[in-house]
């Protein structure tokens, strides 16, 4: 079984919302992996610069439709089952960390 893991214990904290979708999520990041490997080859044959730089940006967007989808699934599972547990601060925490990360980048 999968279980959510705060970033500061990297303790057990319940199941991973995403198990559900997890075949999904596995297709969704090696068709991102694919994407890389597009890049490298691009590159190896010398493609134009602008044709690279537009499928790093598609890489990118996908990568980010990831990111956005766990981090719904952290909000709908950990921080609701925190919630009702009494103390959703920590996971709350984790959500706004991670939401600055995504911002950043």
């Amino acid at each position: 079984m999968l279980v959510c893991m705060s970033e500061e214990a990297s303790q057990p904290h319940g199941p991973h919302g995403y198990s559900g979708d997890k075949a999904a999520l596995l297709g969704r990041l090696r068709r991102i992996e694919g994407q890389v490997r597009g890049l490298q080859r691009m590159v190896d044959e010398d493609t134009y610069c602008i044709d690279v730089l537009t499928q790093i940006s598609a890489a990118k967007s996908a990568l980010q439709a990831v990111a956005v989808g766990l981090l719904e699934d952290h909000l709908a599972h950990c921080v609701v089952d925190a919630a009702r547990a009494g103390d959703p601060s920590a996971k709350v925490k984790e959500a706004s960390d991670a939401i600055a990360r995504l911002i950043k980048s």
